[in-house]
């Protein structure tokens, strides 16, 4: 029996998944459940509550053998069934062998210089990836892996050896405030951050900066900058509102970070060591 991931969706062209033209592969489900996430559907796998099938204006939701089918040439891409779940997940998931993805991959081929697995948390589907990525390799494709750092990168080299670079988030480093954040401890991603630079396979850094807490954006991209230095970008992410769960706002915030304050980041990143420091 072939081995499939649960993908919540696949971007054929993206200039914001790494560096020119690439892929980005999402897959679903993630250990941590970030306050601030713009996709909080992509957390957890469906549960076949069935609750969002009633709600789908062209059907495209049936209760199939006890679970939820979806029927993607019904679907109108409305959202509501996102929007009603109570699970956050998505219905709107596809279980793809590494063949039928590479498929997709091919397809795009000329006009991409590589992929990104991204999720949710791509690591949890750790043994998959190692199927995946030699095959995308002989299609002279790069591949960059965008993960939270919950994976603990030192057990197993086999899939650093496959990938060119990680592009890692750094939510926090003080530990309350990352349990605040993430509801999962930073232990493992401090100690992946420090692996990866010295395995030479840290592609990037990003840390979200948040409206009124100076204190605890500071403290990270202190300490996120004195490793990193010049040997890796530093990308600091200005916090925007959209697509944050409502319940969750008043504790990370209501507005966007203001621009003026971006740029005292980033200078204060400069100051710190890491010289590829930049604001988006």
């Amino acid at each position: 029996m072939k081995r499939t991931a649960k993908i919540n969706k696949i971007i054929p062209f993206s200039n914001v998944d790494g560096p020119s033209n690439r892929m980005a592969i999402f897959f679903q489900g993630c250990p941590f459940n970030c306050l601030y996430c713009h996709n909080p559907e992509t957390i957890k796998i469906c549960n076949n509550c069935g609750i969002c099938v009633d709600t789908c204006p062209t059907k495209a939701l049936k209760i199939k053998e006890n679970k939820v089918s979806w029927d993607e040439t019904l679907c109108i891409k409305c959202d509501k069934c996102i929007s009603v779940c109570p699970n956050n997940s998505s219905p709107k998931i596809k279980e793809m062998t590494v063949d039928e993805i590479l498929e997709e991959i091919k397809k795009a081929t000329p006009y991409i210089e590589g992929i990104t697995t991204s999720g949710g948390e791509c690591t949890l589907y750790h043994d998959f990836l190692l199927e995946l990525f030699p095959k995308v390799k002989e299609l002279g494709l790069t591949i960059l892996l965008d993960s939270n750092g919950s994976y603990d990168f030192s057990k197993d080299n086999r899939l650093l050896d496959m990938i060119d670079g990680v592009m890692l988030d750094i939510k926090a480093v003080n530990k309350q405030w990352s349990n605040t954040l993430t509801n999962y401890p930073n232990d493992i991603v401090l100690k992946g951050l420090e692996y990866l630079l010295d395995h030479n396979k840290l592609y990037e850094v990003r840390t979200i900066l948040f409206p009124d807490h100076d204190k605890e954006n500071k403290e990270t991209i202190k300490y996120v900058s004195s490793i990193i230095k010049d040997k890796c970008d530093y990308k600091l992410i200005r916090y925007r509102p959209y697509g944050v769960r409502e319940e969750y706002q008043h504790i990370v915030g209501t507005t966007i970070t203001e621009e003026d304050y971006a740029k005292e980041c980033v200078e204060y990143a400069k100051l710190n060591g890491a010289l590829k420091a930049y604001y988006i």
